[in-house]
């Protein structure tokens, strides 16, 4: 949920490649920024490393741990509350990050250069806030580690919606990265022990389908997000990744915190009834008067939205002075490592098919990643040769 995105979590940066790319591609000094030092290589992956894998960590325990007496027990579900601590956190470090970033002697970029990219950027912010109520609503239905393996196949509800929306076509490899990434996940989920069962999430069998549900709304949500950001980098250039940051985590906070203020009032209504809000105090009051109950859990959501806000700085640092094949390197590690570290962590076990499945899920992603890399680099050299050869004739 958080992207990103972003995004991110996440689910930001995968659109932030291409626009920092996009950008950067007709200045000639592009590929003298990107070398940076080893010093600068081993703080950028290590923070990437560093602030995520305790983002993921934190979110495990703040959506799966249960509070209070075993006769009735209390699980944060606060997904809007969370999400709206998170883009707080990304906007205020954001705007930091665009200040300290921007050139000595240059005024800082303006976080909304012009009005036509307010409706753009507002739709990034719906369907971003959107995505991450359906994701943590799936976790109700299945267990973390099925949440992870599925939230890394980014690349199918990019490809879904470039097919049905915007007609466009991909190379065969695509569709293979495709089928290998459905087939490790259906393999991972069909062989999982459920360690949910032994908190007692699932009532039934059938659930783990409607969970899935769930988690593929919030995947088309999170393509949606990828796409639109894409078109903004593109149709708004030089709009770059710490503006986008700012400007998308600002438009977030405003919307989530104008939900979280009026949804008491709307569940009064009949438009409430309809949509199934409860009539009472409302998600904001009942997540501040968990936090009273729970100082624990407060602290954890401080430091979980911290971590996300710290990880896309690094990403977009990372972005700017490295290669685009680094960061692909470094998030599926990433992604692999977040898998072992829950069930070190807590507890998890995955048998021998489930390690299939992962296998073919992080094996598909790495393998697109590197042949998107090589036909990246082709094509770099092909417009360095093209633009070579009428100097020669000169």
């Amino acid at each position: 949920m958080a992207r990103h995105q972003k995004r991110a979590n996440g689910d930001l940066a995968n659109g932030a490649a291409k626009a920092n790319g996009a950008a950067k591609a007709p200045a000639a000094p592009a590929p003298a920024q990107k070398q940076a030092g080893l010093a600068e290589l081993v703080v950028c992956v290590g923070g990437i490393y560093a602030s995520f894998l305790s983002w993921a960590l934190l979110q495990e325990r703040i959506t799966t741990t249960r509070y209070g007496p075993p006769a009735s027990p209390e699980t944060f579900t606060y997904s809007i509350f969370l999400n709206t601590i998170q883009s707080a956190f990304a906007a205020l470090t954001g705007y930091a990050y665009l200040r300290l970033s921007a050139p000595r002697g240059l005024p800082v970029p303006a976080i909304f250069p012009s009005a036509r990219i307010l409706f753009p950027l507002g739709l990034v912010a719906v369907t971003s806030s959107l995505a991450s109520p359906f994701g943590y609503a799936s976790l109700k239905y299945i267990d973390y580690m099925t949440f992870i393996l599925a939230k890394s196949c980014k690349l199918l509800p990019v490809m879904f919606l470039h097919l049905t929306v915007f007609r466009k076509r991909y190379p065969l490899y695509k569709y293979a990265v495709v089928a290998l990434v459905t087939l490790g996940v259906a393999v991972f989920t069909l062989h999982h022990p459920s360690t949910a069962k032994k908190s007692g999430k699932h009532v039934a069998g059938g659930n783990t389908t409607w969970g899935l549900v769930l988690l593929g709304i919030n995947l088309l949500f999170d393509g949606l997000t990828n796409s639109t950001q894409d078109h903004i980098f593109t149709a708004f250039k030089p709009f770059t990744g710490p503006q986008m940051m700012c400007a998308q985590n600002i438009m977030s906070t405003l919307l989530t915190t104008s939900y979280l203020l009026v949804q008491p009032f709307i569940a009064q209504t009949a438009v409430g009834a309809w949509l199934g809000m409860p009539a009472d105090s409302g998600e904001l009051n009942e997540a501040l008067a968990f936090v009273t109950r729970y100082p624990q859990v407060g602290w954890d959501v401080l430091s979980f939205a911290a971590c996300g806000a710290v990880g896309q700085v690094f990403i977009f640092y990372t972005l700017a002075h490295f290669s685009s094949l680094l960061l692909v390197t470094v998030t599926v590690t990433r992604k692999m490592l977040t898998m072992v570290l829950s069930v070190l962590w807590f507890g998890h076990s995955i048998r021998g098919m489930q390690w299939l499945g992962v296998g073919l899920v992080f094996g598909g992603i790495g393998a697109e990643g590197l042949i998107s890399r090589r036909e990246k680099k082709a094509k770099e050299n092909s417009k360095a040769a093209a633009a070579a050869e009428p100097k020669k004739e000169l």
